[in-house]
């Protein structure tokens, strides 16, 4: 019985040895892991061993097995899709109410983080993708992905390594509002879009507070008039 316990342990251990591999060579999300013949020589495991530690990390999301490929490191590594099970709320408007809380929460101080440490890299991501997002806006085509896109650049930008982590639980939201609003809120979203980035690049990080809360009070306006029925 011990016996059967430790073996069933096994690919556990060895999943651990593989992070503790992944984080002692510095690999990054979408870089490729040694072969199986390599690491079951470098863990001094059987293969099929470390075949079951690679399923169980890719359950986690940490690798990503691509048949005939290889095995590499997943693009967030240990972030799960749908990390607070919001799936499973079925009021979507409550949901969309309670996310918006959240976001003031979060949002108006990761832009303050991101406008004290950002660099010149990270300002021209951040630039970038604003344009990108006011482009598709005025062209009236679907502006969601560039916005999440926009949002986490700004949550990379603070330099906390807790923040992009965080990050799901805005992106998840960010289509919701663009569903509900109808997208209606374009030069709304292009105005404090810019204000934030421009606030960004200039180091201000109350400037840049200030943009991303009125940001979101735009949504909340505009969220609260859909419930009263005002717009249709």
């Amino acid at each position: 019985m011990h016996l059967l316990s430790e073996e069933k342990n096994l690919p556990q251990k060895i999943s651990e040895d593989i992070i503790a591999l992944i984080l002692e060579e510095n690999l990054q999300p979408g870089d490729k892991l040694s072969n199986e013949t390599i690491l079951s020589e470098r863990l001094n495991a059987g293969r099929s061993s470390v075949r079951k530690a690679m399923k169980l990390l890719a359950s986690r999301n940490i690798v990503t097995i691509r048949q005939g490929s290889g095995t590499y490191i997943a693009s967030s590594p240990g972030m799960v899709e749908d990390p607070l099970g919001f799936t499973f709320i079925g009021d979507k408007q409550k949901l969309i109410n309670d996310l918006l809380e959240v976001r003031f929460l979060l949002e108006p101080s990761i832009a303050a983080m991101a406008a004290t440490h950002a660099d010149k890299k990270d300002i021209k991501k951040i630039t970038a993708l604003c344009d990108e997002v006011e482009e598709l806006l005025r062209n009236h085509e679907d502006h969601t992905q560039k916005d999440i896109e926009f949002h986490t650049a700004i949550a990379l930008s603070s330099k906390n390594v807790v923040v992009p982590r965080l990050v799901p639980v805005i992106n998840s939201s960010i289509p919701l509002f663009v569903e509900t609003t109808g997208g209606a809120l374009q030069e709304e979203t292009i105005e404090t879009h810019r204000e934030i980035a421009d606030a960004i690049a200039a180091h201000e990080p109350l400037r840049a507070q200030d943009a991303m809360y009125l940001h979101l009070v735009y949504n909340r306006k505009r969220i609260q008039m859909i419930k009263k029925g005002d717009l249709i």
